[in-house]
């Protein structure tokens, strides 16, 4: 594959996290505690990390994470998303790649993870254990919107592979 190709496969990828992304924000999805929501734009993450090569799919989560922080939220909000993603897209790929876990359980240890990235950079921010006492409720929405990301991933990684990756149309 040539590498404007791969550029173009990037950039489409890190455009369609980013309307998933938007789309999440205008979802009223709110149990009052920081940091729950279902994680649309990882759907981009996880489906990629099945039919492109690993860098390609860091550099689409670190594209997604800036842009959006700096269009739709700010600072602060890039350095929680990027902690949680960098983890989750860590964890994540650690996961695939041991044998027996299916794209759900691939998906629920990143939407777990990504909460844990999250409460590590509170705990550092306002130096103190306190934001741990949310640990129980982001494990449970973790897995919770991991298990939803997974399964809608798991059609779409079908889909792909049945449709495109084998030539069908």
């Amino acid at each position: 594959m040539t590498h404007s190709k791969k550029i173009a496969y990037c950039a489409m990828l890190t455009a369609l996290s980013m309307i998933f992304a938007y789309i999440e924000t205008l979802i009223p999805f709110s149990f009052g505690i920081p940091g729950i929501k279902l994680g649309l734009a990882n759907l981009v993450v996880l489906t990629g990390l099945y039919f492109m090569p690993e860098g390609w799919v860091f550099t689409v989560l670190v594209l997604k994470v800036t842009l959006v922080s700096f269009m739709f939220g700010n600072l602060s909000m890039l350095i929680y998303s990027m902690a949680g993603g960098i983890v989750s897209f860590l964890v994540m790929l650690a996961v695939k790649k041991r044998k027996g876990f299916s794209i759900i359980g691939v998906s629920i240890a990143g939407g777990v993870s990504h909460n844990l990235g999250q409460l590590a950079v509170a705990v550092f921010v306002v130096e103190s254990i306190a934001p741990l006492s949310y640990m129980p409720v982001l494990m449970i929405a973790g897995a919770a919107a991991g298990t939803v990301i997974g399964m809608v991933a798991y059609r779409v990684r079908r889909h792909l592979k049945k449709t495109y990756i084998s030539g069908e149309k």
